[in-house]
C-alpha cells in the first residue's frame, strides 16, 4: 500500500480522504464537520487550511495530473526518468540561487520552506492569547501605574502575565516588539505619532525582509524554464553527435532533451513558485499579526481603556482569524475569572 497522508483531529489520527467525506456529509446538513475549518476544535488549530494538508494535497494533484495524464497517454514512465537532465537544471538553478543571495538569505529559504508542512503560528488561539495579554498588561498599568509593569517587561520570562502566554513568549520576535514598546512607553517622553512613525518603520524594515526568501525563490522559478531549455540544448547536442546511431537511439536522446524543457517548467510552475506563494502568505499573516500589536499599543498611548485598546487591535485582524466581540469579551471575563 502507498503512503496515505493522515493528520489530527479530536477524533484521532484520520486519512485525508476520510475527512473530506465525512465533511461533507456533515455539510449537507448544515453542521460543520470534525475536520473543517467551522469546527470549534479547528478553530483554534487553525483548521485544515492551516496544516501541512494543503501543500500536500496541491503536489500530488500537480504530480497525479501530469504523470496520470502522461501514462493515459500510453506514455512510458521511464522515459521521464532522466537523472542527468535534473542534475543539469537542479545544480544550475541552486548554483544561480547561491550566486545571487547572501548565504543568510540562502540559509533563511531553506528554513522557511519547511515551515509550509506545519499549520500556521498565527491563528485564531494565538489572537485571542496576544488581545488578553494586552489586555492585562494596559489594565495593570491603568489601575497601578504605568511603573508597575516595569518589572514584567524588563523580566519577561519570569513575569505573571508573560508567563500565562507561551505561544507570545516562545516568539523571540513579537515579545521582543512588545516588550520594547512598552519600554518606551513606561519611559516617556514620546507622544503617539512619534510612537507610530517609530512602528511603522520597524514594521516595514521587519516586511521587506520577511518577503526576501519568497522573492529568491520566486526568481529561482523564473529562471528554471531557461535553464531546462539550457539541458534541452545540450541534449540536442548529445543527438547531433549520434547521427550515424539507429533511429531507436537517436529517437532516444530526443527524448531525453524534450523532457529537459519538461522538467525545467513544471518544477517552475508546479512546485517551486507555489512555494514562493505559500511563504508570502506566511510573511502576510506575520505582518498582519505585528499590526494587530502596534494598533493594540498606540491606542492604549492615546488614553483608550484597556477593553476599547484590545477592540482595535481585533479590528486589524484578517478576517479569517478574527474572534468576534463577544467571543473576546467572554475570552476576557474567563481570564479574569
Amino acid at each position: 500500500m502507498g503512503y496515505m497522508p493522515y493528520f489530527s483531529t479530536r477524533l484521532g489520527m484520520r486519512p485525508v480522504w476520510e475527512a473530506y467525506i465525512s465533511d461533507a456529509a456533515f455539510a449537507m446538513m448544515g453542521l460543520a464537520g470534525p475536520c473543517s475549518v467551522a469546527h470549534p476544535y479547528n478553530q483554534y488549530r487553525g483548521g485544515i487550511r492551516g496544516s501541512c494538508v494543503n501543500t500536500i494535497i496541491g503536489f500530488l494533484i500537480v504530480s497525479g495530473s501530469v504523470v496520470g495524464g502522461y501514462i493515459l497517454s500510453h506514455g512510458h514512465l521511464a522515459t521521464l526518468l532522466q537523472p542527468y537532465e535534473l542534475l543539469i537544471i537542479g545544480g544550475s538553478a541552486f548554483g544561480a540561487f547561491m550566486v545571487s543571495n547572501p548565504m543568510s538569505l540562502v540559509i533563511k529559504t531553506f528554513k522557511g520552506v519547511p515551515t509550509l508542512l506545519s499549520g500556521s503560528k498565527y491563528n485564531k488561539a494565538t489572537y485571542l492569547d496576544l488581545l488578553t495579554l494586552m489586555y492585562e498588561l494596559f489594565t495593570k498599568a491603568r489601575k497601578e501605574g504605568l511603573m508597575a509593569v516595569e518589572s514584567d517587561i524588563e523580566e519577561p520570562e519570569s513575569s505573571e502575565i508573560f508567563s500565562k502566554y507561551p505561544k507570545i513568549t516562545k516568539n523571540h520576535h513579537v515579545l521582543e516588539f512588545i516588550v520594547d514598546y512598552m519600554r518606551l512607553i513606561v519611559s516617556g517622553g514620546m507622544n503617539p505619532f512619534e510612537l507610530d512613525n517609530l512602528m511603522s518603520m520597524e514594521l516595514e524594515a521587519h516586511h521587506h525582509e520577511s518577503h526576501e526568501a519568497p522573492s529568491a525563490l520566486t526568481r529561482v522559478a523564473d529562471g528554471l524554464p531557461g535553464f531546462g531549455i539550457v539541458a534541452a540544448v545540450l541534449g540536442v547536442v548529445i543527438t547531433m553527435g549520434s547521427l550515424d546511431q539507429p533511429p531507436q537511439v537517436i529517437g532516444a536522446h530526443v527524448a531525453a532533451a524534450l523532457v529537459g524543457t519538461f522538467l525545467g517548467i513544471l518544477l517552475a510552475y508546479g512546485y517551486v513558485a507555489p512555494l514562493a506563494v505559500a511563504l508570502e502568505h506566511r510573511a502576510q499573516e506575520e505582518a498582519n499579526f505585528f499590526e494587530c500589536i502596534k494598533t493594540c499599543i498606540l491606542a492604549q498611548v492615546q488614553g483608550y481603556s484597556p477593553q476599547i485598546a484590545v477592540e482595535f487591535g481585533r479590528k486589524a485582524m484578517y478576517a479569517s482569524v478574527r474572534p468576534g466581540f463577544q467571543e473576546l469579551e467572554d475570552h476576557l471575563k474567563g481570564n479574569k475569572g
